[in-house]
């Protein structure tokens, strides 16, 4: 991905080189692998995992904060990071108007290293990337992409991380549109298996719409781009994740679509470009 040249976003809360000593908030054993399975890479934090965060973070001590000063690289993905939220930014400003959708509220991207505080309760970089619907923010520790790579079999590359990042953005407009305040009013009134594939529809969605932002912003492509984002889609399918952690599946408790869903949406949103395509609550529920 093209990336270079972009103005300064105001939306970019860079935490990273400022650390915790003594504690990391859900950050191992049991509550790691439960964060894994129901967050890799998508929900809102705020619907899913803030109970389960919130116990954590509230059940250990006081912690020393540290500060660094961040290396070459980080400073350069820290650039690339502002001009994937810049051009999300751009493009679905120009969308929430042409679709009479009312104005865009820009999210903040918080990027941070360990560990998190947030509208959504204390978070680890065991939760990797989310969205919280009560402070309106994406959250992302950059070492996740290591791990998406290394021990999920994705092949990495800049628009991997572009791909992820406009998913939970996707989440953003979802709950600018209502759409995520309609989807808990339902799953409070449902049994389990509905409730989760209520979210898998919300997943979807938010894939889709990464991939209208992707149509919408071709010249920045480069070859290759599209393949790391379905590679990544296809790493944290449900039924992949499954199988890589306990050898079986269970579709009753996906939470986020299998590997072909999630890179059929994604697609479909990259060869439409249209918002209005994205309906796939009436695709998977009816």
């Amino acid at each position: 991905m093209k990336w270079q040249g972009r103005r300064k976003s105001d939306n970019l809360d860079d935490r990273r080189g400022i650390g915790t000593k003594g504690k990391v908030a859900a950050g191992g054993g049991v509550i790691a692998v439960v964060v894994i399975l129901l967050q890799l890479f998508g929900g809102e934090t705020g619907q899913q995992i803030a109970p389960i965060l919130e116990q954590v973070g509230n059940s250990q001590s006081s912690q020393q904060v540290e500060q660094r000063d961040l290396t070459s690289e980080e400073v350069e993905i820290g650039n690339f990071m502002n001009a994937v939220l810049v051009d999300t930014e751009d493009i679905w400003n120009r969308l929430f108007k042409e679709y009479n959708l009312g104005d865009y509220k820009e999210p903040t991207l918080v990027l941070f290293t360990d560990a998190v505080s947030t509208g959504c309760g204390n978070a680890s970089s065991a939760s990797g990337p989310f969205y919280c619907p009560a402070d309106q923010k994406l959250y992302m520790d950059m070492s996740f992409f290591d791990e998406l790579r290394t021990r999920f079999g994705a092949k990495g590359g800049d628009f991997a991380i572009a791909y992820v990042t406009a998913h939970e953005v996707g989440h953003h407009i979802q709950t600018l549109l209502g759409t995520s305040n309609k989807v808990r009013q339902l799953q409070s009134q449902a049994s389990q298996t509905q409730a989760n594939k209520l979210s898998v529809a919300q997943e979807l969605q938010a894939d889709f719409y990464a991939g209208v932002w992707a149509h919408h912003n071709k010249k920045y492509l480069q070859a290759g781009d599209i393949e790391e984002a379905l590679s990544a889609a296809n790493a944290v399918g449900d039924d992949a994740i499954q199988k890589r952690m306990s050898g079986s599946v269970n579709s009753d408790s996906f939470t986020h679509g299998t590997s072909e869903q999630r890179m059929e949406w994604f697609m479909k949103g990259y060869n439409t470009g249209d918002i209005r395509n994205g309906d796939t609550f009436s695709a998977l529920l009816d």
